[in-house]
């Protein structure tokens, strides 16, 4: 079987959804993909249960993998203790005690009774590479777009399974990798204030294996899409003369 063209597939996303941003390439491994510099920020001083990363959070390299691919490891993402265990680094009871965790079941965000269910990667990775989609190197396990209401609507359209997601933002990537599902996130306060990701956009992951099927999909519904909307502004036209 040849080798997916992961440079159209990442322009047939950006055409048919109208993206404006690069989808993304997330790739977990044991090995770091040949190449590939490490991301190398300094880390700041930790915390004084020793919690420390290159990023407040692993949702921090969605925007840092914009324009150029990079490979981290488990300690990288270690600021974050949801996201140390969303992403299989880190057991639920290696981070109970955290002072994040702490802080977020002080604040109600959570309830001990949720931490259990939250989707997570199976196996301890060794690293995880982000980038750009249409520069992976390696066969990615996620595909990261970033959207707005409108393009999430037609992946809906496209996928009336979708998974509708909320906190964590980060476990959209276990779903994708893990169950095989396509999934959307609304989002999450942890995350947002953390990436600044504008309160606009929504995010989706797309299991690497189902990705060529799903732009398949995803470039009809657009189309279809277009016909509906050419049909609906036509229509209106007869409204605009009565005014």
């Amino acid at each position: 079987m040849s080798e997916p063209d992961y440079k159209k597939l990442a322009d047939d996303l950006v055409a048919s959804l109208g993206l404006q941003n690069e989808p993304l390439a997330i790739t977990f491994s044991q090995q770091p993909p040949a190449g590939v510099e490490s991301f190398d920020e300094p880390m700041p001083q930790a915390t004084e249960d020793g919690r420390t990363g290159r990023v407040p959070a692993g949702c921090v390299f969605w925007m840092k993998a914009a324009g150029r691919t990079f490979t981290t490891v488990p300690g990288d993402h270690a600021n974050c203790s949801v996201g140390s265990v969303t992403h299989g680094f880190k057991s639920l009871g290696e981070v109970v005690d955290k002072s994040d965790i702490g802080a977020l079941l002080g604040a109600g965000w959570v309830t001990q009774e949720m931490f259990p269910e939250i989707p997570a990667v199976k196996g301890r990775h060794q690293y995880v590479t982000y980038g750009p989609l249409r520069a992976t190197p390696v066969a990615p396990d996620v595909v990261f777009l970033r959207l707005n209401a409108k393009q999430a609507m037609t992946i809906s359209d496209a996928f009336p399974e979708l998974r509708f997601e909320g906190k964590p933002q980060c476990h959209i990537i276990p779903i994708a990798k893990e169950q095989n599902q396509v999934a959307v996130s609304v989002g999450c306060m942890l995350s947002r204030v953390r990436t600044g990701m504008p309160n606009t956009e929504m995010t989706c992951a797309i299991p690497g294996s189902r990705l060529a099927h799903v732009v398949q999909k995803i470039k009809t519904t657009g189309a279809i899409d277009g016909t509906v909307a050419s049909y609906a502004s036509e229509d209106a036209k007869r409204f605009e003369r009565t005014r």
